[in-house]
């Protein structure tokens, strides 16, 4: 088993990786995810909006992502093979190895910290916790 986490999420709990874990003992891939909350526009090249998509069924993924390291393995290879660069490890599983991940629901408080807006999030997140939560 390998798990992935983005260290640019610091918020992730040991109860969610675990979940992850356990899941991607069962299905040989899952990932933590939370359903999407804004409403999602396909723009076009003239920024145009092309199309208006359901969010009934559509999840922000996130990390821990865990995979059996066979499948991981073999998809990184077949990626690479192609020259194929993924947004995330679970989207060569799904392209190369025809693997669709678990989707264990995640927490809309593990955010990434790529902006500074993040940031300033981050430190208000844990500027609310008890001393102890914030380790």
């Amino acid at each position: 088993m390998v798990v992935v986490h983005d260290g640019a999420r610091p918020f992730a709990d040991s109860g969610l990786v675990s979940e992850v874990v356990q899941r991607a003992t069962q299905h040989r891939a899952a990932i933590a995810a939370v359903p999407v909350k804004d409403t999602i526009k396909e723009v076009g090249p003239q920024a145009i909006v092309v199309r208006t998509i359901p969010r009934d069924r559509l999840w922000a993924a996130q990390t821990p992502q865990a995979f059996l390291e066979a499948v991981l393995s073999d998809a990184h290879r077949q990626a690479e093979a192609a020259g194929f660069v993924g947004t995330d490890d679970a989207e060569l599983v799904e392209r190369f190895c025809g693997v669709m991940p678990f989707v264990v629901e995640g927490s809309y408080e593990n955010i990434k910290i790529t902006t500074p807006e993040d940031l300033i999030v981050a430190e208000q997140m844990l500027a609310g916790r008890a001393p102890a939560e914030r380790v």
